[in-house]
């Protein structure tokens, strides 16, 4: 199966529009930790056509950049692009400087066993610290000490994505985007095409709600966000269930489920949806198996949606979804 390249923004690199999310590969999402099951996921996501990978450095603490880094050594692929995050762990909240940057970007690049990052992104750091801009100075500054490549943020909210935009430099915006998640593309995303900023996609099935298996009756393990952060206890909310919380997101999944097409699943409809606005580069859904990577790569070789679908969808969310959105947006 042959996916389709996109544009990651001013440079020359043209990465294939589904990556992999590797925040299961740090465990305590559904499974214990397995690392064959990680490097078996990373096999069949390369076979696959993935070529652009996004990790961070606080999944499993450290685990996730460590299983790929081993990968890494182990096959030494060239043509894979390797996103990570920093300004989590040991950092947040206050812990901003830019000593702290350095430190993390080092450890990061150590556990990936690389020379430099091909892309470090701050991951959902305060409003106010990305205000205060001196993160993006620092992050320059590495740049510039050639520790990284490119640099870009991963934001939690409209409002902290324009802050960032109008920063010199800026490679990337990680955003959560979903048919629940819609308030991008109002102004967001036709921004970052009109600055040349490539657009990340995090979360698109809204932690599994959108692939149709999760019921109301439907329990995770303790150590899974999806049960100890629904009202957003340890992180932002909007994170999981896309801040809707379980019940109210299971009777919006039922309404995007009556409107999948005849040969279609839900998942892929859900991510063809994503990828049908241009101003996306790459869509990032994760898989806690290798079987789970096949059907996410599916969705770059599906036709576009009908308006007629995507004039459904929009309704879906307008009536059943925007106004019971919780967090950051």
């Amino acid at each position: 199966m042959t996916m389709h390249l996109r544009q990651f923004g001013k440079d020359d690199l043209r990465v294939p529009e589904i990556g992999l999310g590797c925040w299961q590969l740090g465990g305590g999402w559904r499974d214990d930790w397995d690392d064959a099951v990680a490097r078996q996921t990373l096999e069949q996501a390369y076979a696959a056509g993935v070529r652009f990978i996004d990790t961070a450095d606080v999944y499993g603490d450290g685990a996730s950049e460590r299983s790929i880094g081993a990968y890494l050594a182990e096959r030494r692929p060239r043509d894979l692009t390797i996103a990570t995050k920093l300004g989590r762990a040991g950092i947040y909240p206050d812990g901003y400087t830019r000593g702290a940057l350095r430190d993390a970007t080092l450890r990061s690049i150590e556990r990936l066993g690389v020379e430099r990052l091909d892309l470090t992104q701050l991951h959902c750091v305060p409003t106010e610290v990305l205000r205060q801009g001196r993160v993006f100075e620092w992050l320059r500054e590495l740049q510039q000490e050639g520790l990284i490549q490119r640099w870009g943020a991963s934001v939690e909210s409209s409002e902290e994505g324009m802050i960032c935009l109008e920063q010199d430099g800026l490679a990337s915006l990680q955003v959560i985007f979903n048919i629940f998640r819609q308030k991008p593309a109002e102004e967001l995303l036709p921004r970052a095409a009109a600055r040349g900023v490539a657009i990340i996609v995090r979360l698109p099935l809204a932690s599994g709600l959108l692939g149709g298996k999760i019921t109301r009756a439907t329990t995770f393990r303790a150590d899974d966000h999806r049960n100890f952060n629904q009202d957003g206890q340890q992180f932002n909310v909007g994170e999981t269930f896309a801040g809707l919380g379980q019940q109210r997101g299971v009777e919006a999944a039922e309404r995007v489920a009556a409107l999948v097409p005849p040969g279609m699943t839900m998942a892929q409809m859900a991510l063809r949806w994503i990828l049908d606005h241009p101003a996306v580069t790459v869509v990032i859904p994760g898989a806690s198996s290798p079987a789970q990577v096949q059907g996410n790569v599916s969705a770059s070789s599906l036709a576009p949606l009908p308006d007629a679908l995507h004039a459904a969808l929009a309704q879906v969310y307008r009536d059943n979804v925007r106004e019971h959105i919780r967090g950051p947006y």
